[in-house]
């Protein structure tokens, strides 16, 4: 027996041997998978500390925005102090509380008034009598260039206007105001305008507005305001091909200096309505880029299908630097409205010793195709573009703020333009009214691009500062006797006994002038 026992005793020793090696082996395992993942998260916490980031930077198109820190009261108490302070008749451009705003505000009393954001297509008109005698009333009309304001939509539904907001939130008046602002709906009857009665820098609350006191023409909205909130219009048509907007293709690129070897081009697709160019135009000033010719319209449908860019002519001495010669769009991306654009590249061949390139890289000309996917045998669009070295680009040249405009009234407008659309034989339309205003040959061809010609005129006639009597003069030279008429009847029906203004020689040929210079640009 004791023998046995001595035999057993190697036998238990290499089994604790094996117990200790087995748990020494666990350990060095645990500690080989702990150590490195609390390694990782030390070393993300001090990047994290050495780069912040920012929670408000712009996200990208294809990201959802990310949520600002909340504002506090006294830093909600001055952005609205600033949006609510009177600005001279001037339209303002700010960034605040990480918005991008587009805003005028007036102080308005029994006689009322009106406010027009310049260029955007978006007025707020207060009538006579919405404000008690004796009392001033702070009113601003705000554009919102943020994007994380509009409503959530569903590919049914596409943003076919901006979010306008009219302040101080929730006043009302003795008398309804009216808002206008442009849309791009095809069909005015598939344009819904939405409501958020919210302040603008709350969760917003979009609700459809009923159809009282809300009236879509062909490319306008015009809202009988009972109390200020947040506006917008969208379209609810049907799905597919028979849902349409209008978009404007816009190209802009920098000035090609002399010895520039690479230019870039960008195509944005926007919405066509006056203040999605101006973002566009806002959007493109700190890298210096401007606009290349007039926009052109494109007739985008709601059948999903992507947008295609197709670069098909680069001219000789040029090279494309990206990769493919095709880019596409998302759809939802134009269809909601972000106003997205894509770019090329193009840099200058390396001439061979015996070629003289000079003359050749001196100037470009691109031209590109675009599309919807699976739609390029029924309808595209062409784009051309040819840019040259011009030392004139080397330094911006200085814009003046314009001067407020006068803007006739909405019910006015709409008549004229149904009496000065129609193309007469004799040529006395709204063609005549252009060659009143100073425009030539050219620039009246370009104004047949729009939509509407004869309202483009009469906008141009607003810029110009023109008064109901000035147009009425005008419309009885050019023997339009229907439209001298129809400015004499509102002139009756309102009893406005202001004088007018005394015609002074050469006004209208000196501002022809100057809109002829502002078209030059244009083109």
């Amino acid at each position: 027996m004791y023998f046995h026992e001595i035999a057993l005793q190697p036998a238990q020793f290499l089994l604790l041997v094996g117990v200790l090696v087995a748990t020494v082996l666990l350990l060095v395992q645990c500690l080989r998978w702990y150590c490195p993942h609390r390694l990782l998260r030390t070393c993300w916490k001090l990047d994290s500390q050495e780069e912040p980031v920012s929670d408000c930077t712009a996200p990208p198109e294809n990201e959802s925005p990310r949520q600002c820190p909340p504002a506090t009261l006294p830093e909600m108490a001055a952005f609205y102090r600033e949006l609510h302070t009177p600005t001279q008749g001037q339209t303002m451009v700010r960034q605040l509380m990480h918005k991008l705003l587009v805003f005028s505000a007036r102080e308005v009393d029994h006689r009322g008034g009106c406010l027009i954001l310049q260029n955007m297509g978006i007025s707020l008109l207060i009538p006579p009598g919405a404000v008690a005698v004796g009392r001033q009333e702070r009113v601003s009309l705000i554009l919102v260039w943020d994007l994380s304001d509009a409503p959530s939509l569903s590919r049914a539904q596409a943003l076919v206007s901006p979010v306008v907001a009219c302040g101080p939130h929730g006043a009302s008046f003795l008398k309804p105001c009216t808002l206008t602002f442009k849309h791009c709906a095809q069909q005015p009857s598939h344009a819904r305008t939405y409501c958020s009665n919210t302040n603008l820098l709350d969760a917003k609350a979009w609700k459809p507005l009923g159809k009282s006191g809300v009236h879509a023409s062909l490319d306008e909205c015009r809202i009988q305001l009972t109390h200020f909130s947040l506006y917008t219009c969208v379209l609810e048509g049907p799905t597919g091909p028979e849902a349409r907007k209008w978009l404007q293709l816009a190209v802009f690129c920098s000035p090609l200096a002399p010895g520039q070897s690479h230019l870039q081009l960008r195509v944005y697709f926007l919405n066509n309505t006056p203040c999605a160019l101006q973002w566009a135009l806002t959007n493109e000033q700190p890298h210096g880029g401007r606009l290349r010719g007039p926009c052109q319209l494109f007739d985008f449908t709601g059948s999903r299908g992507d947008q295609c860019l197709k670069l098909k002519y680069i001219s000789e001495g040029w090279e494309n630097v990206d990769e493919s010669s095709c880019q596409l769009v998302p759809h939802l991306h134009i269809w909601h409205g972000k106003c997205p654009f894509r770019s090329f590249c193009f840099r200058k061949k390396a001439a061979n010793e015996n070629e003289d390139c000079s003359v050749l890289t001196n100037e470009i000309i691109v031209t590109m195709h675009t599309f919807q996917d699976g739609l390029e045998t029924k309808y595209m669009e062409i784009l051309r573009f040819q840019a040259s070295e011009e030392e004139s680009w080397a330094v911006p040249p200085t814009v003046s703020q314009p001067p407020p405009c006068n803007r006739l009234p909405p019910e006015l407008f709409e008549q004229l333009q149904m009496l000065l659309e129609p193309n007469s034989i004799t040529g006395n339309d709204w063609r005549r009214l252009a060659s009143h205003l100073g425009l030539c040959g050219m620039k009246i061809r370009f104004m047949s691009c729009q939509r509407s010609p004869a309202a483009a005129i009469l906008e141009l006639f607003e810029e110009q500062n023109g008064s109901l009597q000035e147009l009425h003069h005008l419309m009885t030279l050019m023997e339009r006797l229907d439209c001298a008429s129809a400015i004499q009847n509102y002139l009756n029906r309102t009893h406005d006994d202001s004088p007018a203004p005394v015609l002074r020689g050469g006004a209208w040929q000196n501002q022809g002038l100057e809109l002829e210079l502002e078209l030059d640009e244009k083109l």
